[in-house]
């Protein structure tokens, strides 16, 4: 009796199990419908624009001027047809593969970009290649870029690698050295008595400027272009971990110095931590400062890099070589920036996502 009343006591709820079957049945077909998704739009107008971009260069002649034809033509006409095809495969697929939905948001994402791309691409290739409008040499196609790169690319790479061991080396003592000065400067009165003045008056000079000085007092040119690239980096270095570290509130010293810490406690456990947020902004800062310096000492001096590769391009009128060292290092400097800015949300985990590249 008990069990029966319960069975059919309004306030419990109770339901034959029959009427779920139906929707049992179909569970699975609803989990594959919404897996399914929409067309994506984006991408189709994409897969368009790549499409035409591909048989406007494919299939237009190219205009001759002053020689047989831009090489590598055909090549980037078929390898934009590809990636059409590819757009649409994915477009028209929507999400019905749940292990690519990662990868298949950051495209989505990009999609207008994907579509302002080819457009671009296409009015550069008609005011080049196909009408040269755009005159000889100091103007190129999308192609030369591609002959320049499958050409001269032992000679590109081995710029490229120098540029980042002396970026590497100018930075990490510039910052090594503004670190320790900002230190040194926001703990210390006395030290920044006589340092501060210093640090204001010379630090904004350019370090470019140095430059005929510093070729003759260090013993290479390299060395010179070490020094200039450290001098631009460690001034904004030193002076926001200074901020950083005088911004510190005094209440947490007072914590620690009850609970007995020392001095240098205070120092490596208190000040720098707290001050890691303005050290980053300033290795950011110091890094944009350096990139100048670095391809100018490369061009004055230095006997390697891409600033070297600039001025030797430029010397034989190569433009179409020059439009790609431009391209490779836009590209180094944004991925070093982004390591940077990688770094730092490693380091500040409690931060992550407040400033962001």
């Amino acid at each position: 009796m008990t069990t029966s009343q319960s069975a059919f006591e309004p306030g419990l709820g109770h339901q034959p199990s029959a009427p779920h079957a139906p929707h049992a049945l179909h569970a699975p077909h609803a989990t594959a419908s919404r897996h399914a998704g929409p067309i994506w739009a984006t991408g189709i107008l994409a897969a368009l624009a790549w499409a035409a971009f591909g048989v406007l260069t494919w299939q237009w002649p190219n205009q001759a001027v002053g020689f047989s034809d831009w090489a590598y033509t055909a090549e980037l006409g078929i390898a934009a047809l590809a990636g059409a095809a590819l757009l649409a495969v994915v477009a028209l697929a929507g999400q019905r593969a749940p292990a690519a939905q990662r990868p298949l948001a950051a495209l989505r994402a990009a999609g207008p970009w994907l579509v302002a791309l080819p457009v671009a691409l296409s009015a550069w290739e008609i005011l080049t290649a196909k009408t040269a409008i755009l005159p000889t040499p100091f103007f190129a196609p999308p192609q030369a870029l591609i002959e320049v790169y499958a050409d001269d690319w032992p000679r590109l790479g081995e710029s490229a690698l120098n540029t980042l061991k002396l970026l590497g080396l100018g930075v990490a003592y510039g910052g090594l050295a503004g670190f320790l000065v900002g230190v040194s400067i926001g703990w210390s009165r006395r030290i920044g008595y006589w340092v501060h003045p210093v640090l204001r008056v010379l630090g904004p000079l350019p370090s470019t400027a140095l430059l005929p000085l510093t070729f003759y007092f260090f013993p290479s040119s390299y060395a010179a272009a070490v020094f200039l690239i450290a001098l631009a980096t460690a001034f904004p270095v030193a002076v926001l971990t200074w901020s950083g570290v005088a911004g510190v509130s005094k209440s947490y010293y007072d914590v620690a110095r009850t609970l007995g810490a020392s001095g240098w406690f205070l120092v490596l456990r208190v000040a720098i931590p707290a001050a890691l947020p303005q050290v980053f902004v300033g290795l950011f800062m110091g890094l944009g400062a350096s990139f100048s310096v670095l391809v100018t000492a490369e061009m004055m001096g230095v006997k390697s890099g891409l600033g070297w590769y600039l001025t030797w391009a430029q010397g034989w009128a190569s433009y179409v070589n020059m439009y790609a060292a431009l391209i490779v290092m836009a590209l180094l400097f944004s991925g070093v920036i982004t390591l940077l800015f990688a770094a730092r949300d490693r380091v500040l985990s409690w931060q992550k996502g407040t400033v962001k590249w």
